[in-house]
């Protein structure tokens, strides 16, 4: 049981994070206490409890399995590389987590199940150009509501890139995201960039089902 967003933090923070991230993946792991304060939010606005989600390029799970602590319905876990799914493993059999889930290595692109919500933090687009919107694309096919994290430059893209496929911004959470030194070209122990993840959702104004 989580009684509050810090103490959640703190049980996210224990979760084994990438051993060999990939560069050309761009596998960074979330920062726990960024993830607690989205998933809060999510919680709060009653995204999570008895819904169906889907954790896209969930890497070693944090999001997916922060998420868990709120009582969803199931929660799919996706990713295209095998080796942080064992690390997700791992961490999914520290804790004591009564959730339906379901863990599928695959490209996000080929994942069709429908669901409630997504929660993403996807390639950023750095070494593989446009990585964030097929992310993007791959949600809005298959959810109602979107928790994705980009960097906050991309605002004017999301924005326009959501109206065009029938959804909506209504959250926009800003943060000083921690990338640590995980690469053998990193120079900073941390770097810190500006990040927002924003919550989108599906415009039922426009009648799109």
């Amino acid at each position: 049981m989580i009684y509050s967003k810090k103490q959640l933090a703190v049980t996210l923070s224990r979760l084994e994070a990438f051993e060999r991230p990939s560069f050309l993946l761009e596998q960074y792991p979330t920062d726990s206490e960024i993830a607690a304060d989205v998933l809060w939010n999510a919680h709060l606005n009653n995204d999570i409890e008895g819904k169906v989600v889907a954790d896209l390029g969930c890497g070693t799970g944090i999001l997916g399995i922060g998420a868990m602590f709120f009582s969803p319905k199931k929660i799919y876990f996706v990713d295209i590389d095998e080796k942080p799914l064992k690390k997700l493993e791992n961490n999914l059999g520290l804790l004591e987590l009564e959730s339906e889930k379901e863990i599928i290595c695959a490209d996000i692109r080929n994942f069709s199940k429908q669901v409630d919500l997504v929660i993403q933090n996807p390639p950023f687009g750095v070494k593989k150009e446009h990585a964030d919107r097929i992310f993007l694309d791959a949600a809005f096919k298959i959810a109602k509501v979107i928790y994705s994290f980009h960097k906050i430059e991309s605002e004017n893209f999301i924005e326009k890139f959501s109206k065009d496929c029938g959804f909506k911004i209504t959250h926009l959470f800003r943060f000083d995201f921690p990338l640590k030194k995980t690469m053998d070209f990193h120079t900073k122990r941390i770097e810190k960039i500006k990040v927002g993840c924003w919550r989108i959702e599906k415009d039922i104004k426009k009648g799109i089902v």
